[in-house]
């Protein structure tokens, strides 16, 4: 793993303020590098995934800084915050959120037909390219909601993959499955970082997917606490 720092959070404080004021995050930094899987862990409520969707620059209503590729991203417009997301960043969540009535194929196409930079026929290709490494090529036509829990999960894998992000953010990924396909993700992503130089930053419970990462940040109360 080369150590070149791809995204750095730097003092992240981030306040919800209904029912009642509460600080889930707490001068939260650190950095993830080039090629590296990092797992978030931590009890229900200590601020992990409110981290992940601060990261991911979904959510932007918090104080510090937030560094990607070396671009600072804090403060930047709607619409740039949209295309540095589309570029640079993939999403796989406990929930696959597949559209149900498309097919496959058409599920992993929809990110790179929203960046918009390669020909219909490009993305179509580079679909059934990302299907294939998550062995569902011949998948590929049947709708989504025709697949397993554990093949919709892995096309969300394949969707999350289709513009080549820098850094891959999981939402308890496994959260929905079985021993063998959580073993089967887990090696996707572990594939995707040690050979793309791909980032994985995942959020998750399992203890066992923690540990056979490369690294692991402990949270608590909003803080990183090892």
């Amino acid at each position: 793993m080369t150590k070149d720092p791809i995204l750095k959070a730097k003092n992240i404080v981030k306040y919800f303020y209904d029912p009642a004021t509460f600080k889930a995050l707490n001068e939260v930094s650190f950095v993830a590098y080039k090629g590296e899987f990092l797992t978030l862990m931590g009890k229900s409520g200590c601020g992990k995934s409110t981290l992940l969707y601060c990261i991911s620059t979904m959510d932007t209503k918090y104080e510090g800084e937030l560094v990607l590729n070396d671009k600072l991203v804090t403060g930047l417009s709607p619409n740039k915050m949209a295309q540095i997301r589309n570029e640079y960043i993939g999403f796989v969540f406990q929930f696959h959120y597949l559209l149900p009535e498309f097919t496959c194929l058409k599920n992993v196409m929809i990110p790179a037909l929203k960046l918009n930079k390669l020909s219909h026929q490009e993305i179509e290709e580079r679909a059934y390219q990302k299907l294939e490494i998550l062995g569902l090529k011949d998948q590929a036509h049947k709708q989504a909601n025709k697949l397993s829990g554990g093949q919709q999960q892995r096309v969300s894998i394949a969707r999350a993959l289709i513009n080549d992000p820098a850094i891959i953010l999981c939402d308890e990924p496994t959260g929905n499955l079985d021993s063998k396909n959580t073993q089967i993700v887990f090696d996707i992503f572990k594939q995707l970082a040690s050979e793309n130089g791909q980032t994985i930053i995942a959020v998750t419970h399992d203890n066992d997917f923690a540990k056979a990462s490369d690294r692991t940040i402990e949270m608590a109360d909003g803080k990183i606490i090892g």
